[in-house]
């Protein structure tokens, strides 16, 4: 039974910038489950509430904060971890999105026991999944919650029973997935298309890579890298289809078939220039450099 959700304080959201309640905050309530916000688990009135509820077991799902030493220690069985990476590849903040920036061809999730260090505890369960070549940061995380959520279940279930055989990590093979930085957004057109195609993958939806075209930022939602090879200037419009454009890259050729400009919502290019039919033209760039049609 679950006996209390503890969360991050409300923050303030929107343009009224009002304080909103979090995700795991407004799923708890609407399952009646008491919710627990304290600003830090050190707090020793915060400890104490904790240590009231005799925890069997504590989950932790990005919860964003260490848990300190007396919080690690109070639960029958320990506190789990459920991470969205094959641990000890990708350990930190944006793993779903690290791994696709890294062309990763598998991701998964695992189910650890936590120790004091980030990321760091063996490995009770771990579980996998192909990245697929569409596959964005929206369609894996929804992918790894499902699989997540059955082998924590799994996991619960055996950890009474003692069945469990904790992994430890391999240090040899630690890898960090640090924070996004907003300058990761911007396309570099030097860079290969099957580079800038990951780009764009993993960076949707939360901070949609995105170029400049007159003088404005257009974010790429949607393309896919072709076979084509050109020596043009990376960052031209090669071609415009039915359905796509066509962008040289510093090897390879990027075709881009959904982009959002400024205050718009994102739209397919064929919808785009059938109401704007001079937005992109071949020989346009889009790389914001001086001295391009877009500067």
């Amino acid at each position: 039974m679950v006996v209390s959700a503890y969360s991050q304080p409300d923050r303030p959201s929107g343009r009224g910038k009002k304080l909103a309640p979090t995700p795991v905050k407004a799923v708890a309530q609407s399952h009646a489950i008491e919710v627990n916000q304290p600003l830090s688990l050190s707090d020793p009135d915060a400890l104490a509430r904790l240590q009231s509820y005799a925890p069997d077991v504590l989950v932790v799902v990005a919860y964003g904060l260490l848990l300190p030493p007396a919080v690690l220690q109070l639960p029958r069985y320990g506190c789990l971890n459920v991470h969205a990476s094959l641990l000890p590849r990708w350990r930190g903040a944006a793993p779903i999105e690290r791994a696709i920036l890294a062309g990763d061809k598998e991701s998964g999730v695992c189910i650890m026991q936590m120790d004091e260090g980030l990321d760091t505890g063996p490995v009770l369960q771990a579980v996998h999944t192909p990245i697929l070549p569409d596959d964005t940061a929206a369609s894996l995380t929804a992918r790894l919650q499902q699989l997540g959520c059955d082998a924590l279940l799994a996991v619960l279930q055996q950890l009474p029973t003692g069945s469990l055989q904790p992994q430890p990590q391999n240090p040899a093979l630690v890898t960090y997935a640090r924070k996004l930085q907003k300058e990761e957004a911007r396309i570099d057109w030097a860079h290969s298309a099957a580079v800038i195609h990951n780009q764009v993958r993993a960076l949707y939806p939360r901070s949609p890579a995105w170029c400049l075209h007159q003088g404005k930022r257009v974010r790429l939602i949607r393309a896919c890298v072709t076979g084509a090879t050109t020596s043009t200037t990376p960052g031209t419009i090669l071609a415009l289809t039915g359905n796509s454009l066509q962008v040289a890259c510093g090897s390879g050729v990027l075709e881009v078939f959904e982009v959002q400009q400024e205050g718009k919502p994102a739209m397919g290019i064929a919808s785009l220039l059938n109401g704007h039919p001079d937005f992109f033209q071949p020989g346009h760039s889009l790389s914001g450099e001086p001295g391009n049609p877009e500067s």
